[in-house]
């Protein structure tokens, strides 16, 4: 199986407002964690991030924050980034438009962010064309696969520590199923140690 540990580079020319990379940042690396908030991983998470003193964002889905809302206030009180994954985690390729588009405005509501990772990396042109009217698109420079379960953890540690470069944005994901709690705190360790420093994302960076 071939993964696409970057975004292909078409996709920079499809999208081309949309972030992959926060060039001129300096030494910094950006996580993001999707398809929260996860009763079990989420605090979890927010813990290892507090010890480390270190801040994300998290891409939340309408109907997780809505099963969870007092889990959502936390991620914003200790400092993080929220944005919006749509309210139901559709995929843009196979979801008509008009449908796809309510769904995520539906989640910008619910989330109250203009910040908008499409689920899956997947959305048609026409869609995107909507959706960068109001909103700022983020997709991902290193996708380590915490979700996929035929890598093992150290396989998903191996490829961040490979491929992160200054202004990475990082994709992770707080589910039950993903593994990247068994190395979060590693990694944030290893590039603390290596000169990086880890900021959310915000206008102080999207707009440069």
């Amino acid at each position: 199986m071939i993964r696409q540990v970057r975004q292909p580079f078409p996709a920079r020319i499809i999208y081309p407002d949309a972030i992959f990379r926060i060039p001129g940042s300096g030494r910094k690396l950006f996580l993001t964690f999707d398809d929260g908030p996860d009763a079990v991983s989420t605090p979890l998470i927010l813990d290892i991030l507090r010890k480390k003193n270190v801040t994300a964002t998290f891409f939340c889905t309408g109907k997780k924050v809505l099963d969870s809302p007092g889990l959502f206030a936390r991620v914003a009180s200790e400092g993080h980034t929220t944005g919006n994954h749509g309210y139901s985690h559709l995929n843009g390729l196979t979801t008509p438009v008009r449908e796809y588009c309510s769904d995520i405005f539906r989640g910008r509501d619910i989330t109250c962010s203009n910040l908008f990772r499409p689920p899956y990396g997947r959305l048609r042109l026409r869609q995107y064309k909507i959706l960068e009217r109001s909103m700022r698109i983020i997709f991902w420079d290193v996708m380590p696969y915490d979700f996929d379960l035929k890598l093992t953890a150290e396989s998903s540690q191996t490829i961040l520590r490979r491929n992160v470069r200054p202004g990475s944005v990082v994709v992770l994901h707080d589910t039950a199923t993903s593994h990247s709690l068994a190395f979060l705190e590693d990694f944030i360790s290893f590039s603390l140690d290596s000169g990086y420093a880890f900021a959310a994302l915000d206008d102080s960076f999207l707009h440069r």
